[in-house]
């Protein structure tokens, strides 16, 4: 489960002096096996972040060897989704976020055992990645699964769908990309339809204010079948740029 959006710093600041950012730290130990991966994996599977003024954005075709959709996973927390979706779709690509060492290091182990070679990850913050690494119109889809719920009133601004990221994602998608939005915390399901029946850049693909049937493409995880027997129900949400 990735752990989303935490303003820059404290809540008493301004809403306007306020940055959200695509997670909250809480860093586990890694295991040796972990570890390993990131000192003989990382220049495998691995990108650095490098932000410049008037940076380019980062050139995927070089790290895949060819030019193929791409798609985007903010937060993948351990990768289980994100490994089996690109083994099952090896005629796209797939770049991977998430700021959590263990998940991270996990995933590299998982890829390098079936010799994956349609995946790169960044260990950062997935909303610079958008600003400053992708190219306006070159994702095919983003994929979006359980962020952080922030279920406390008080927290709700923390969460991840709000309009100015909506807005920064269209900017990055391909015409008619798709969004794919899931969660099993029902408040933050309404919140996202909310937002993004609201978002101008994007149309609902099921019609408006509809949600969609699990697509087949998103396996259940260990998360969720956790969440499923806590009698958690699951919300997705599909959406194309307009």
């Amino acid at each position: 489960m990735p752990k989303t959006d935490a303003p820059d710093h404290d809540d008493t600041a301004p809403e306007y002096m306020r940055r959200i950012r695509s997670f909250v730290l809480r860093e586990g130990r890694l295991t040796p096996a972990q570890q390993r991966a990131f000192d003989t994996l990382w220049s495998r599977f691995g990108i650095d972040f490098v932000s410049s003024p008037g940076g380019m954005p980062h050139d995927f075709a070089a790290n895949f060897g060819r030019r193929a959709p791409l798609v985007l996973e903010v937060g993948f927390g351990n990768g289980e989704a994100l490994a089996w979706a690109s083994e099952h779709d090896l005629a796209r690509d797939f770049i991977g976020v998430e700021v959590h060492g263990p998940g991270v290091g996990r995933l590299m182990n998982t890829l390098a055992a079936r010799d994956a070679g349609n995946v790169r990850l960044y260990k950062h913050d997935a909303v610079e990645v958008l600003e400053h690494e992708i190219a306006p119109g070159s994702l095919a889809e983003v994929r979006i699964w359980f962020p952080d719920p922030w279920h406390k009133k008080r927290h709700n601004k923390r969460r991840l769908i709000q309009p100015a990221f909506v807005a920064l994602l269209a900017s990055r998608m391909a015409p008619n990309g798709l969004l794919h939005l899931a969660t099993d915390w029902q408040a933050y399901a309404e919140h996202m339809l909310e937002v993004m029946e609201a978002a101008p850049d994007w149309r609902n693909q099921l019609g408006p204010g509809q949600y969609a049937e699990k697509p087949e493409w998103r396996i259940e995880t260990h998360f969720e079948r956790r969440g499923l027997k806590l009698g958690h129900g699951v919300w997705d949400l599909l959406y194309r740029k307009a």
